[in-house]
């Protein structure tokens, strides 16, 4: 996938506070996905603004938390002059009505924000900031879907940012964050769908949850030690989607019958496995894009057109005519047509996770025969 390290704006900002510019970078992706999303952190993020140049600036503002007064103690001190006081309070009227009012806003609105952020940013860092940054000439906001998050995500990770924003702004006074801003290397960028959601635990245990897998099927053949019992607990709506687990596991089995501890320490063994394997899908999807795969565990194949058009008989795969006769009565003639997750056909009678592994070797013998990638 496109490397995102330098694909924003306001990437010049990590010289300042990554905070700043991972915050800066994920308004740029929300522009033309979610202005309302925009607005409101456009606003939290001047905000923020404002309260490192009255620390700077030795100002107190007493107990005002009103963004309004902070602006205007800033403009009655001199410290800003009218293009960036201005812009500072279009961005709050706007990022106000973004919070409370329930109309829909526009694009032109976030595009406004957009430019009135860059007036700040740039008095902010040409003031506040070091010597040697230099701030690039005013661009729109980038189009690229590639790292648009899903509206809920987006949230939480902004939050998310802001909340350590101001976690490190608290902690630190003057000195120490100009000691630090010379010590503070930029993090790797998480992809959309890769923010952690929940974290499930079982006795000490735990497994972090990405956005990704928020509501993801649970297929009990994905989880060999604990198959039945997945079963049994999707029968009473407790394992059917990730989102239905509870955040521990421990005593899942009194809500069904005749499973004990055992059978969660085994769960959480395949949960955990089921995460593994779904991290090394996506990565192998987002390494590999546009192109149709077949997984098995952690094992996959490249769906090539000639692989695709062979046929589901005998001729070519020996040793299971009842599981072919199935797979015909429901349509699936070619390899082309199996599905995604080859474990979903362990639910044809008398098919269990031995047969579908037999099934994928062979089709893997059949893609190396046609000099296809298997891997």
């Amino acid at each position: 996938m496109e490397d995102v390290k330098q694909n924003y704006f306001y990437y010049f900002l990590n010289e300042v506070s990554f905070d700043l510019a991972a915050i800066a970078r994920e308004l740029e992706f929300s522009v033309f996905s979610s202005p309302r999303t925009m607005l409101t952190h456009t606003r939290a993020f001047i905000e923020n603004i404002v309260q490192r140049v009255l620390r700077i600036e030795s100002i107190d503002a007493g107990s005002s938390n009103n963004l309004k007064n902070r602006i205007k103690i800033l403009q009655l001190k001199g410290l800003v002059t009218d293009d960036p006081c201005e812009a500072l309070d279009r961005i709050r009227q706007l990022g106000n009505q973004a919070a409370h009012q329930v109309r829909a806003f526009r694009y032109r609105e976030a595009l406004e924000a957009w430019e009135d952020l860059y007036i700040v940013m740039k008095w902010y860092v040409e003031v506040y900031g070091s010597p040697s940054i230099i701030v690039p000439a005013y661009q729109e906001p980038c189009l690229a879907t590639d790292h648009q998050y899903d509206f809920q995500e987006l949230e939480l990770k902004l939050h998310a940012l802001e909340q350590r924003l101001v976690d490190h702004f608290q902690l630190m006074t003057e000195t120490e964050a100009e000691d630090v801003r010379h010590q503070h290397h930029e993090e790797a960028v998480s992809l959309p769908g890769e923010i952690i959601i929940r974290t499930i635990t079982y006795k000490h245990q735990s497994i972090d949850i990405p956005y990704f897998l928020r509501d993801v099927f649970l297929l009990p053949q994905r989880f060999e030690q604990s198959t039945r019992f997945m079963v049994a607990l999707g029968g009473v709506q407790q394992a059917r989607i990730m989102s239905e687990l509870p955040e521990d596991l421990e005593d899942i089995s009194k809500c069904v019958k005749r499973y004990k501890v055992e059978n969660e320490q085994l769960m959480f063994q395949d949960l955990v496995r089921f995460v593994e394997q779904e991290w090394t899908r996506r990565k192998i999807t987002h390494q590999r894009p546009g192109e149709l795969l077949l997984f098995f565990r952690n094992q996959y194949l490249i769906m090539t057109e000639r692989l695709a058009n062979i046929p589901l008989t005998d001729a070519y795969f020996s040793g299971f005519p009842y599981f072919l006769r199935q797979m015909h009565h429901d349509g699936i003639e070619y390899v082309g047509q199996l599905p995604q997750e080859l474990f979903i056909l362990a639910k044809y009678d008398r098919v269990g996770s031995t047969t579908v592994e037999k099934f994928f070797m062979q089709i893997q013998a059949l893609a190396q025969e046609n000099n296809d990638i298997n891997h």
